[in-house]
């Protein structure tokens, strides 16, 4: 497929009005911004690169914000996730257009309920038009062959997303482990339920960097990893507790990372982004990203 890029119609923050050459602040959000202030424009399709393989977390509050990030990365990242906070705020609205306008979608709404509902949520999520999906792993064999089976029957006529598992949140440690039952530490949790996720037929996990390696070993090459808990080694971990640097986690053999604050937040997105796709080229030999 072709690539797209955003086209400007106006300075981000101000939007001409039909008279007297003044200016209207932009709408805070929805589908009407969208519309009418981006136009896909195709471009040539590029080389993959390191940077195809890094995924920007849109976890912002409005439609607006979020096209406004994504507008100013397009052509330096390769995925973004549209998460908890952004779905709830506008709903489906962002993953739906951004995929619409030829960019991919990470769709990061950690699926977990009966077989039933995650199939039917699944199915939707197929509709949008995103690359990937997630279902938590703790909701169980079942649980998530349903997603892949909605997966597909949303995606019929085109590819399928990705269909990943969350194994153990990066938040969680030992301590917070335990309190909810899970003996052992992290990477036993989360090798188990990797693991269980591939006797689904799953397509990877979305895995903290310090699992990559083992679930690795045990679920072979072709598994995907998405590894978030990514940050550069001055970044501030926040309410992340098992985190790596971008080379880290590519050495490791993660396929994927995820990256938010240090990118989102930082003064020059676009400049932020570019230093994580260098530290991540130091992690090893550029590799295509699997299975998008």
């Amino acid at each position: 497929m072709a690539g797209q890029q955003f086209r400007k119609l106006a300075p981000p923050e101000l939007v001409p009005m039909q008279s007297g050459g003044r200016h209207a602040p932009l709408p805070l959000a929805g589908p009407r911004y969208i519309n009418r202030y981006l136009r896909p424009t195709v471009i040539a399709p590029d080389k993959k690169h390191t940077r195809e393989r890094l995924i920007i977390a849109l976890d912002v509050a409005s439609a607006a914000e979020a096209v406004r990030l994504a507008e100013k990365l397009r052509g330096h990242v390769g995925l973004f996730k549209v998460g908890s906070q952004l779905f709830t705020a506008e709903g489906p609205v962002v993953a739906r257009h951004l995929a619409a306008l030829g960019e991919k979608v990470f769709l990061d709404l950690k699926f977990h309920d009966i077989p039933n509902t995650v199939r039917a949520a699944a199915r939707e999520a197929a509709r949008l038009g995103v690359t990937m999906l997630n279902v938590h792993a703790s909701g169980g064999q079942k649980m998530m062959q349903a997603a892949l089976e909605g997966s597909r029957e949303g995606g019929s006529g085109r590819d399928r997303p990705l269909v990943l598992a969350v194994t153990v949140l990066t938040s969680l440690g030992s301590d917070e482990l335990a309190e909810i039952g899970l003996n052992g530490g992290a990477e036993v949790a989360a090798v188990r339920l990797a693991r269980l996720a591939q006797v689904a037929g799953l397509d990877g996990v979305v895995t903290s960097p310090r699992e990559i390696e083992t679930i690795r070993r045990a679920c072979g090459p072709n598994f995907v990893v998405v590894t978030p808990g990514v940050r550069p080694a001055t970044a501030a971990a926040h309410d992340q507790t098992r985190i790596a640097t971008p080379e880290q986690a590519i050495r490791g053999g993660a396929d994927y990372v995820v990256v938010g604050r240090p990118i989102t937040a930082a003064a020059d997105p676009v400049a932020a982004a570019d230093v994580i796709v260098a530290e991540m080229e130091r992690g090893g030999p550029q590799q295509a990203a699997r299975s998008t």
